[in-house]
């Protein structure tokens, strides 16, 4: 009986820190709620979202599906607890675990927009499309007046690139319900994408007179009018997100990119100073950092560039790590035959790299590792973004710039020839075969890529000045073979005159 009344007070206390914002707190007087009781189910739901307020997705999700077995166990299946575990799992970067458990509710409460909502951004974050648009329609059957399915589904066809469609979803989503968070922000940065800046800005503006202090909304219009070249104004709207959030960490970085772009080198260095402080894994950042230091050209720099564009190395190449506990808790819980499978292999299967770094971020370390000079480096990370992308023209193209430098003539032609295969207008690869080509002394072919790239770019001064070296070889050559032709013919006759008398 003492533990009993022990256990209540404890949850007594978590209530009072939860209301007050102090997570941790929570979490301690729930946790010692749930040793003294730990077949509460209410209390495991009360710990999912304590966890959930601080941020702590997978954590929150573990709890959540004890909460969720501890109802099964009793005969009386949530399907509340069981959704809010698969939103977790989305949220702590499990997508395919999520289904399996989206499954569930659904089972539970086969009626439930909300399922096909979370569902949607499931399949989204698989790039799974034509299965989100298939349950959008599902779910539009459910309820076709549900204001968050065409949120989410506008962000979806953002997502595939479909902005003009995204746009109808957007807009009747904020028809249903003008109050839908960022929905002004998420239409906004769909007519951006369709070159609409003048309306994005406009809908950027109405969505900070509703919610003035929100700083993703400040940084995207920051964003919005750099690409307008409005600069005095973008540098406002990241300076306000600092004056509410001095450690915002993307608005330094937002800031720094600003200062690049007009020039103003010795700023750029301090705010991405500032950004590896506040967050030393953030992605990119050194990176940019090393980049900005290449462009100061001090010799002083070069060991620091090095350590920089190595530990941003480092960030991207990760082992393969297995959920904590997500795989044991569903086994327990019932789930059984072809969806355990999937939920094991969605645990253990490997990354070539962190979710925070995309294509164009692996491309932008591998050309800054090669204007370091960090060849094999630089051939490592594009090999990596082959893993990622196994038909980037521009993997191959880096893979034959760093081969190239280091004066691997045939590594260099063979990756250049590949990125051909897959962009057959790459101009840039051209102009590597011709180079190529032309340091071995093989000019015939060095002249017809030259040939082919001049018909895709007849402008490009560099292939003009290629073209010109090439003319003045020939031009060299002739005049050579000439000589040689001479000096063969004038021989016997020399050696007459040349011949000493008897």
């Amino acid at each position: 009986m003492n533990d009993w009344v022990d256990a209540e007070h404890h949850v007594e206390l978590a209530h009072e820190h939860y209301d007050a914002g102090r997570w941790d707190e929570a979490e301690v007087e729930l946790r010692q709620a749930l040793s003294l009781n730990p077949y509460q189910a209410e209390w495991q739901f009360n710990l999912g979202l304590t966890l959930e307020a601080a941020g702590r997705y997978e954590a929150a999700a573990e709890a959540f599906v004890q909460c969720s077995k501890l109802n099964m166990e009793h005969a009386s299946p949530d399907a509340n607890s069981t959704l809010l575990a698969a939103v977790n799992m989305i949220r702590s970067s499990k997508a395919e675990l999520a289904l399996t458990w989206l499954d569930a509710a659904e089972k539970i409460e086969p009626m439930n927009v909300a399922i096909v909502v979370h569902r949607i951004e499931a399949l989204t974050d698989l790039e799974r499309y034509e299965e989100a648009e298939e349950a959008f329609y599902v779910g539009q059957q459910i309820d076709p007046e549900y204001p968050e399915l065409y949120a989410v589904m506008g962000e979806t066809l953002q997502r595939s690139e479909h902005h003009e469609r995204a746009v109808w979803c957007l807009r009747e989503a904020a028809r249903l319900d003008p109050g839908l968070p960022r929905v002004r922000a998420h239409l906004a940065s769909a007519y951006a994408r369709l070159g609409r800046l003048e309306r994005a800005r406009q809908l950027y503006l109405q969505e900070l007179r509703v919610d003035p202090g929100d700083p993703d909304t400040l940084l995207e219009l920051g964003e919005l009018l750099v690409d307008m070249h409005r600069y005095t104004e973008a540098g406002e709207k990241f300076r306000r997100v600092l004056e509410l959030f001095p450690d915002n960490a993307d608005a330094h970085f937002s800031l720094a990119e600003l200062a690049e772009v007009e020039g103003r080198l010795p700023d750029a260095l301090v705010h991405f100073d500032v950004v590896l402080r506040l967050d030393k894994e953030y992605a990119t950042a050194r990176t940019r950092l090393a980049k900005t230091l290449l462009q100061r050209g001090r010799e002083e720099d070069q060991p620091r560039i090095r350590d920089l564009l190595n530990k941003e190395i480092r960030s991207i190449e990760f082992p393969a790590q297995q959920s904590s506990g997500f795989v044991e808790v569903s086994a327990r819980h019932g789930v059984s035959g072809p969806a355990r499978e999937a939920v094991a292999e969605s645990n253990t299967e490997s990354k070539p790299l962190s979710d925070s770094y995309d294509e164009e971020d692996l491309e932008e370390l591998g050309r800054t590792l090669i204007e370091a000079g960090m060849l094999r480096q630089a051939k490592r990370v594009f090999e990596m973004l082959l893993e990622v992308a196994p038909a980037s023209h521009k993997a191959y193209h880096g893979l034959s710039v760093s081969a190239l430098e280091g004066s691997e003539y045939e590594a260099g032609i063979e990756a250049a020839k590949k990125s051909l295969e897959y962009r057959p207008s790459f101009v840039p690869a051209m102009h590597n075969l011709v180079l190529a080509y032309y340091r071995q002394g093989q000019y015939i072919r060095a002249r017809y890529w030259l040939t082919q790239a001049l018909r895709h770019d007849p402008d490009d001064a560099q292939l003009r000045r290629l073209r010109l070296r090439l003319r003045i070889r020939t031009v060299f050559g002739v005049l050579t073979w000439i000589t040689s032709r001479v000096e063969r013919i004038t021989r016997p006759v020399r050696s007459l005159v040349a011949r000493p008398v008897r």
